[in-house]
């Protein structure tokens, strides 16, 4: 089957609400197949006879698949073009939400989760090819920022939706819902996703798409970026998983109140994102990120106070969870940015790279809660521990805080 082509490539540089809408509504993916989901974990614990933690298991293990993908899918796409990967991992998002649909037992679950995470991979990484294959610097943290508003969009809306479809048709209603996303998701990409990567930039064989994480692996940079945006990952998916749990059950919270918080804080994800945009007409990617981290860093070091000495009750531990989440999305864009400027010539390797330390960082952190307990002191704990680490990685891997460091930062990502 031959894929018809898609309508002619936009000119470098020109971007339109409908083509950000369909990059976003791919990087979305993933995190719908998430949010969508969250409001059913208590169900899907007690459906299946299993226990919170193993419910939980069935979003790490996505996430864990996810970042496999990427790092098996981005150099496919550097060998073979941008639309058949993508095409086929979205038929593979369809074919594993169906196989969860059918699910008799947790374990099959995990393992059918596991393989939509894989199958995910492919959408999220093209989108994020397709920008640095248009896109450099400041134009592309830009574009990954707005982008950042269409993906906003799935914890807006996609827990009370989900939850809504839990209560007439139980969890697996969920997953049905996922299929039909991703059959319109095919169609949009048939029809509207232009090659970006003409033949005669393609890598010349697989082994050489392979050898590129060798040379990734020796940037320390390219390292030191590549990690910020996992660990920063890893305080929100933090909150993610433990937040059904501290919250409905903790602190009482009914389904319809959890769904609001939820969207609240996703009102807070989009604000920042959109705030970040703005902020790198006036300032560069490297400015933004030593601005954004140590900020992050004191807000969930003041959660992890709030938490663990109950001043102030739920009312002030949602204030502050609030202020986290609006500083998250600082990070991601503009390290990426950054990072992806230094290997343009990979460009599909190097967003799996990121993708796939995203996803695997954030996928082995943020489990730590349920082991910890399942409370709002244990999710503020490796919420605060995450961004400690990602502060350290950013003083100690690169130059920014180094005098005139912002700069050499930003000339040498874009060399």
């Amino acid at each position: 089957m031959t894929a018809p082509q898609a309508s002619s490539e936009l000119p470098a540089g020109r971007v339109t609400a409908k083509y950000v809408l369909m990059l976003g509504t791919m990087c979305a993916l993933g995190a719908i197949s998430v949010d969508i989901y969250l409001p059913s974990l208590p169900q899907v614990a007690h459906d299946l006879g299993t226990s919170a933690s193993l419910a939980q298991l069935t979003i790490t293990s996505m996430m864990l698949g996810n970042s496999i993908g990427q790092l098996v899918i981005g150099p496919l796409s550097d060998r073979f073009g941008r639309r058949r990967p993508v095409l086929i991992g979205i038929l593979g998002h369809i074919v594993t939400s169906v196989a969860c649909v059918l699910a008799p037992d947790i374990v099959w679950l995990i393992a059918a989760r596991a393989l939509q995470g894989f199958c995910n991979a492919a959408a999220g990484v093209v989108a994020m090819a397709v920008i640095r294959d248009r896109f450099v610097g400041r134009a592309a943290s830009r574009l990954m920022s707005r982008l950042l508003l269409v993906i906003g969009v799935a914890p807006l809306f996609a827990p009370t939706v989900g939850g809504f479809i839990a209560n007439f048709v139980t969890w697996r209603g969920v997953f049905g819902a996922l299929v039909l996303y991703g059959l319109g998701l095919f169609v949009v990409v048939w029809l509207k996703l232009p090659e970006t990567l003409p033949l005669e930039r393609r890598l010349a064989s697989l082994s050489e798409t392979w050898r590129g994480y060798g040379v990734l692996a020796r940037d320390r940079r390219f390292l030191a970026l590549a990690v910020l945006p996992g660990l920063v990952q890893a305080i929100l998916m933090s909150y993610v998983i433990g937040s059904p749990f501290v919250l409905q059950i903790g602190f009482g919270l009914s389904l319809f109140m959890f769904s609001l918080v939820f969207a609240i804080n996703g009102a807070g994800l989009v604000l920042g994102a959109q705030i970040s945009a703005g902020l790198v007409k006036r300032f560069t990617p490297a400015q933004l990120l030593r601005f954004a981290v140590p900020t992050l860093t004191l807000l969930t070091g003041w959660l992890f106070l709030v938490s663990h000495t109950g001043w102030g009750g739920l009312p002030l531990i949602l204030i502050s969870l609030f202020a986290v989440v609006l500083f998250i999305n600082f990070c991601p864009p503009n390290a990426s940015a950054l990072a992806m400027a230094r290997h343009g010539e990979r460009a599909g390797t190097a967003a799996a790279f990121i993708g796939a330390l995203q996803s695997g960082l954030a996928g082995l952190i943020s489990p730590l809660v349920g082991l910890l307990g399942e409370t709002a002191a244990a999710m503020s704990t490796i919420m605060w521990g995450a961004a400690l680490t990602a502060l350290a990685v950013l003083v100690l891997g690169t130059p920014i805080f180094r005098r005139g460091g912002t700069g050499r930062l930003d000339s040498a990502g874009l060399r």
